[in-house]
């Protein structure tokens, strides 16, 4: 069943709206809602979790390759956390910026713990860490 809701919003805030979801492709406003309180569902369980569930995440991290002493701290985090990476992608951006993306697989808390790490690593100039979900909690 759905249920029909009325939103106020500034003349310019909707403006704002409408041009992002245009850009992102959404066929009308119901669906880019849908998908923004998706979002804030899947940080709520993140967040309220106590940390022993299994969870998966993935970490975006972009750096320069130059710094070498970056490089080899990135793949020591990565190599004592083992385990836990399950998949790891290596994109040369251009002649001096890589892109590194990270799939992790463990507990909640330890995820969340190694993917701020990686991301909080001083030199990296870009870091995200996000979320998975198998979207079982989300109706």
């Amino acid at each position: 069943m759905l249920e029909r809701i009325g939103v106020s919003l500034d003349d310019g805030l909707l403006a704002q709206f409408d041009e992002l979801i245009a850009a992102k492709g959404y066929q009308n406003r119901s669906e880019a809602i849908r998908d923004l309180i998706r979002d804030a569902l899947v940080q709520r369980v993140w967040s309220e979790a106590e940390g022993r569930e299994e969870r998966v995440a993935v970490v975006a991290l972009v750096y320069d390759h130059d710094s070498s002493s970056l490089a080899q701290k990135l793949a020591h985090i990565q190599h004592e956390n083992h385990r836990a990476v399950v998949s790891a992608l290596h994109v040369h951006m251009d002649a001096h910026n890589c892109l590194e993306v990270l799939v992790l697989r463990g507990r909640g808390r330890e995820v969340v713990a190694m993917g701020e790490g990686l991301v909080s690593t001083k030199g990296v100039k870009y870091g995200k860490l996000l979320p998975a979900t198998t979207g079982q909690s989300l109706r």
